[in-house]
């Protein structure tokens, strides 16, 4: 008796479900682990840039030059934002006299004044300026909040990453740019 014809198998819907769901977040985390490991993910893009801090003062990519500055690209109505910012603060009091800058950029379109009274609030000491597009189009964009850059001593985007994960990631990332 002949054996009986195979039945070609199709995977089941949940299993196509969960590979796509995996593939998405080993996509979102590549950039994280990439910055635990010394892995970069930011090209080769020097941004340049202006902008004015909320307490008035001018900063720009060639103000900074010659310090590791994490920037910051976060919203007030961004819950995720809101878990990261005093993780951001804690990162900034532990290396800021080694010369490292934190620079949070809004986005908000609310008047500055409201968002002076959210990051006095939570106390958020670093500087913060509420930028558009033209800044965010100089460090190549976001696809969402909050997004971080590292950028080195040069100019140059190390690291970035998109999430609230960023600053458990790239505190190895940040203590690798400042040097022994």
């Amino acid at each position: 008796m002949p054996p009986p014809p195979r039945t070609r198998r199709w995977p089941r819907i949940g299993t196509i479900v969960m590979v796509v769901i995996w593939g998405w977040i080993l996509v979102r985390l590549a950039p994280h682990l990439g910055a635990v490991f010394g892995i970069e993910s930011g090209g080769e893009l020097s941004p340049s840039f202006e902008a004015t801090t909320l307490d008035g003062r001018p900063v720009s990519s060639e103000s900074l030059r010659g310090r590791v500055v994490l920037v910051n690209v976060w919203a007030t109505w961004c819950p995720p934002c809101r878990i990261e910012m005093p993780l951001l603060e804690a990162m900034y009091q532990r290396h800021r006299e080694r010369g490292l800058v934190v620079l949070g950029l809004s986005v908000d379109t609310k008047p500055a004044d409201s968002v002076r009274a959210f990051l006095e609030e939570r106390k958020i000491t670093y500087p913060v300026a509420i930028v558009g597009d033209p800044v965010i189009d100089a460090l190549g964009g976001v696809t969402g909040y909050p997004t971080s850059f590292l950028i080195d001593r040069e100019g140059r985007i190390r690291h970035r990453a998109l999430g609230p994960l960023a600053m458990a990631s790239f505190e190895p990332a940040v203590r690798r740019a400042l040097g022994p």
